[in-house]
């Protein structure tokens, strides 16, 4: 029995409330800009006011829409097991996406990435246990860029088990990757019932919806394909320098996509995300590892969570150009407040550099930051135990080391990191070599590429992918596409 979950939370009840009636009166008044005609017709067919390509949507399309969406919904593996849990208080981990270029060890240095990148990317991501899914977390240079999305989903759906968090650059994207995920998992109605995928959907601060990013969330809908609402406010640039008004810009935009979503398709599952940034007035950059960044996403997801619906934010990353220490401070506070705040899905994992930049190396740094998350996740449990009289034995022997009750109990209990972290002493860091994480990572993702990976996708299955994708590859004039074979990692060559 768990004594208390540990959940952070940086507003009332109150204030949480009166946040989503701001943002209610904001669509009402101020409405919000949608370039896609369809959508704009579903909005004013259901009592929105029509300003041009701008609708001012009334609160009770937004309760409605509430009232729709589910509360909770599952994303599957590739072998039909859940794998997401959406909703109530699971905490997960997924990398973040989508960066173009990969940071090699040895030089420390980023270049653009390739097919083999992602391949090696995809493969190791599917031997992290702390990772629930994959993400369409690399998109790779050396195909052509109008088929960069569903390339990307090509490759990980090819290589790995796990479901996967993706997304489309361009409104021809979706078919073909539902066609993919509908071969993979056997039909539409198959899918339908057990999701492999899930679709990221963002607005345009401020309060804009672009005809892709409104396309992606109609064709979601109505394939029954989770999605998420990715509202960016940009705190001093593109949303007010205030968290808290920042936050009712990003509950405004995300509420605004929730009713164009639900109308298209009541009941199709959806979860209330984001990526909001605080803007360096001195770099003018959008760090996304700042407090501040981080502040907003908390109470945003404290939002989200009032409302009932499934969570997501960006956090656990960082603007550092290498693994490093501004890299783990950053990414390591972002976990674990994320796993505080009660973030169902948390995206991050890996990424440098403003989201322009995987690395392997980090990855597996991350994966550590993240095991120690879910540890504070699961919070204190109370057991059966008499504390009393172990209390007295620990008294009468001077140690409990070899006792039934720690023999029972130390596993599930105390963490056990990877030899990533070290726990040795400084003498027996140095016998072993006295290397920095960042250059025991290296060697790890070498090593963890070399051991066995998922089973891969039954010959049908990966005949009827590459046929989806070589059709893509011939309507942008690439007869020819990379293999997927991953190559040796960077820190083995």
């Amino acid at each position: 029995m768990r004594i208390r979950r540990p959940l952070l939370e940086l507003l009332t009840p109150d204030e949480a409330g009166a946040i989503v009636g701001e943002a209610c009166a904001t669509l009402a008044s101020v409405g919000v800009l949608v370039e896609h005609a369809g959508a704009r017709a579903l909005l004013r067919d259901a009592g929105a006011e029509a300003a041009g390509e701008r609708s001012r949507i009334p609160e009770r399309l937004v309760r409605a829409a509430l009232a729709s969406a589910p509360r909770r919904f599952t994303v599957y593996d590739r072998l039909a097991r859940p794998a997401l849990e959406m909703g109530g208080e699971t905490v997960q981990f997924d990398p973040g996406s989508a960066a173009i270029h990969r940071l090699d060890a040895g030089s420390w240095r980023r270049r653009g990435a390739t097919t083999a990148d992602v391949a090696e990317l995809v493969a190791l991501v599917d031997r992290l246990p702390h990772y629930a899914a994959q993400s369409t977390a690399l998109a790779a240079g050396d195909v052509p860029r109008e088929m960069a999305d569903r390339w990307r989903l090509y490759v990980t759906l090819s290589l790995s088990v796990k479901p996967v968090v993706t997304g489309t650059f361009r409104a021809d994207g979706f078919p073909p990757m539902l066609a993919m995920l509908e071969a993979v998992r056997g039909g539409a109605r198959e899918l339908r019932a057990r999701p492999l995928a899930v679709f990221d959907c963002c607005p345009s601060p401020p309060l804009k919806w672009s005809e892709l990013t409104a396309q992606a969330l109609v064709d979601c809908a109505r394939a029954g394909v989770p999605a998420t609402l990715v509202s960016m406010p940009l705190a001093g640039a593109t949303a007010p320098v205030t968290l808290r008004e920042a936050v009712v810009q990003h509950c405004a935009e995300n509420l605004s996509g929730l009713v164009i979503h639900q109308l298209a398709a009541p009941g199709a599952p959806i979860t209330y995300g984001g990526a909001p940034a605080a803007f360096d007035m001195r770099q003018g950059t959008t760090p996304m590892g700042a407090i501040e960044t981080l502040m907003i996403d908390l109470a945003a997801a404290q939002v989200g969570r009032s409302l009932g619906l499934p969570t997501h934010a960006y956090m656990g990353l960082s603007e550092a150009k290498v693994p490093d220490y501004q890299a783990g401070l950053e990414t390591g506070v972002g976990a674990v407040l994320a796993a505080a705040g009660g973030v169902n899905l948390v995206s991050g994992a890996g990424l440098l550099d403003y989201l322009l930049t995987q690395s392997l190396e980090k990855l597996l740094l991350d994966h550590e930051a993240c095991g120690l998350a879910l540890r504070l996740a699961r919070g204190i449990e109370r057991e059966d135990a008499d504390v009393v009289g172990l209390l007295g034995e620990l008294v009468a022997r001077g140690s409990l080391l070899g006792h039934p009750h720690t023999r029972a109990n130390w596993r599930r209990e105390l963490t056990v990191p990877s030899a990533l972290i070290d726990r040795a002493t400084y003498g027996d860091w140095q016998k072993a070599g006295g290397r920095w994480a960042h250059e025991r990572a290296a060697d790890e993702v070498a090593r963890r590429l070399a051991t066995p990976g998922s089973d891969p996708l039954p010959d049908a299955v990966a005949a009827e992918l590459a046929a989806i994708v070589a059709a893509e590859g011939r309507r942008w004039g690439a007869e020819r596409l990379p293999e997927l074979a991953p190559r040796a990692a960077d820190g083995a060559r």
